[in-house]
């Protein structure tokens, strides 16, 4: 099995270290002061990111970060606190950001209290060994959380989208959950009309009629010295891990 640190670019540990972090922490709460008197993201980001001076990576970091107030409140209001019998899981979304974090690459504390990744899904995947630990943390997590059924949406034109639900349903086979996978063609689209959602998809936790914040407990806990950008001066809801 081939060894990749998934989402590891090495300009990162410059452009998101210690040095860059007053800048990135200033620019931040510009964008929040924007987007909260109704700029849209993309124009508040490009205004900021010029003002700033900042790569497009760091754009993106921030746009992936900072929501509006009432954004905040609107989904901590459809967050669950405690693990339901059933999920539904935004596949790749949850998979991609814990091969991240076992990978040591960037990921993003939102201010939603979601963790977030910079790896991005273009079409194309494929599996390699972070996948297969996260596919057992996964698994592992919800005999532990007492979750009795976990449904995978992945989306269906991503190549190797079967190969990931073959490893999923390898992978749990004969333990304490049970789990199926759906290749779907339009992942967000579904998630979006469904309760007991996994995922870290601001449309998507806009849309949805709940959700359940399972990737950052299981990183905290799994993974504790996992990359994470926190920015300070922001006001960041849903920090508490979940059990």
């Amino acid at each position: 099995m081939e060894i990749v640190r998934r989402g590891y670019v090495p300009q990162d540990s410059i452009e998101f270290g210690a040095k860059a972090a007053e800048q990135l922490n200033a620019a931040a709460q510009e964008l929040v002061f924007l987007m909260d008197r109704g700029y849209d993201t993309k124009s508040a980001s490009t205004f900021v990111g010029n003002h700033h001076l900042l790569s497009e990576r760091q754009r993106m970091a921030l746009a992936r970060i900072v929501s509006t107030a009432s954004a905040v409140q609107r989904r901590k209001r459809k967050e669950l606190i405690q693990a339901p019998d059933y999920l539904v899981l935004d596949g790749f979304n949850t998979i991609i950001t814990l091969e991240v974090a076992l990978s040591g690459s960037l990921l993003l504390e939102g201010m939603d209290g979601t963790i977030r990744d910079l790896a991005g899904l273009r079409g194309s995947y494929r599996i390699v060994d972070k996948t297969i630990q996260a596919v057992e943390l996964l698994i592992a997590r919800f005999e532990k959380l007492g979750v009795k059924k976990a449904l995978f949406y992945l989306d269906q034109q991503v190549s190797n989208s079967g190969r990931l639900r073959a490893l999923l349903l390898g992978k749990a086979n004969g333990r304490g959950v049970e789990v199926q996978a759906e290749l779907h063609p339009s992942v967000d689209g579904q998630l979006s009309r469904m309760e007991n959602v996994v995922t870290a998809d601001a449309i998507i936790l806009d849309k949805c009629g709940s959700w359940y914040n399972l990737t950052r407990a299981l990183i905290q806990s799994a993974v504790p010295d996992a990359w994470i950008l926190h920015l300070d001066g922001l006001q960041k809801e849903g920090t508490s891990c979940q059990s």
